[in-house]
């Protein structure tokens, strides 16, 4: 009687072929998976992702003038802000800025055109490349190092009553236009 060692039969080792195989089916049992799961999303339609606001598209539009003199052009708003019960809204910014740019767009879309128009005079100020008039800007509190569009908020009498220190508007592109609404509402007269 053999003996039960003997009766087992030595396997031999698979050969590089049956390995290949072998590997090429895991791999074509992969790809399949991924497939059947990728379009099976697809079937049910596409993935919701958070809303991501997109600043509108823009053309560079001439804002801020090279050769206007800001300390009379602020002096003559301060004058019309009187005779209207107004406030001043300085905008500091240029025109190669894409979020000065975004600000314009916002500052003339509903409601914060009726806003604006009714209770504020608003004045460009061009701080050229942050090289301009950073003068006009420090008399009334806005570092411009921050970033820009920057403003600042003045009743009819030149006082500051708001001064953007942080660079809040510097992201316009990112913002809705709801924010420029909100610190419309907050800062008109």
């Amino acid at each position: 009687m053999p003996t039960r060692e003997a009766s087992r039969k030595q396997a031999a080792p698979p050969s590089r072929t049956k390995l290949w195989i072998g590997a090429g089916a895991v791999v074509l049992v992969a790809a399949c998976a991924l497939t059947y799961f990728l379009t099976r999303n697809v079937a049910r339609g596409p993935v919701a992702t958070p809303a991501v606001p997109k600043a509108p598209a823009i053309a560079a539009k001439h804002i801020y003038s090279e050769t206007a003199d800001p300390r009379s052009d602020i002096a003559a708003a301060m004058s019309q802000a009187k005779n209207e019960h107004k406030r001043v809204i300085l905008d500091f910014g240029g025109d190669w800025c894409g979020d000065c740019q975004v600000l314009d767009i916002y500052f003339h879309q509903a409601p914060n055109a009726e806003l604006l128009a009714k209770d504020f005079v608003l004045v460009h100020v061009w701080i050229g490349h942050e090289d301009a008039n950073l003068d006009v800007a420090a008399k009334y509190g806005v570092p411009i190092n921050k970033g820009v569009p920057a403003l600042a908020v003045l009743d009819p009498n030149g006082k500051v009553l708001y001064a953007q220190a942080t660079g809040e508007f510097e992201d316009m592109r990112h913002m809705e236009p709801a924010s420029v609404t909100e610190f419309l509402t907050k800062w008109k007269s």
